[in-house]
């Protein structure tokens, strides 16, 4: 993985072999990112995604495996109990054209995965809705 700054954006070059979110989190941690938004494409072999059942208040996941192009991946950088935390949602499409996606867990790369991060100065806080099941954004 290599990056740059410019202005307030930072510029990801995700490599085959290495895994998406952790990288995305190396770098919200290496530059202080507490408020963010993130777009990427690229392409994956292995995707760990899930939903959230929102009856049983849980997340399910699930693996998908094998070539598949990132048609969108984009979400949000905020923090938790002073922890950066990553909502990355994915949308996939496998050879056939088959569209699947989800709340996005894992990813690995199988070719490259160019990610944008938008970094806006300032914090955005979580916490957790037991009503809900969910780490909501908490605005002061």
């Amino acid at each position: 993985m290599d990056y740059k700054k410019a202005g307030n954006s930072f510029w990801l070059r995700v490599d085959r072999g290495e895994e998406i979110v952790s990288a995305i989190k190396k770098v919200a941690e290496k530059e202080n990112i507490h408020c963010g938004a993130v777009w990427g494409i690229g392409a994956v072999n292995k995707v760990v995604a899930g939903l959230f059942d929102t009856s049983k208040k849980q997340y399910v996941s699930y693996t998908l495996e094998g070539d598949m192009e990132i048609v969108s991946l984009t979400g949000s950088i905020t923090q938790m109990k002073g922890d950066h935390y990553l909502h990355l949602h994915i949308g996939l499409s496998d050879i056939n054209g088959n569209m699947k996606g989800g709340h996005l867990n894992e990813a690995i790369v199988s070719g490259t995965c160019e990610i944008h991060i938008a970094h806006t100065e300032g914090f955005v806080d979580r916490q957790f809705d037991p009503d809900v099941g969910l780490n909501l954004m908490k605005f002061n």
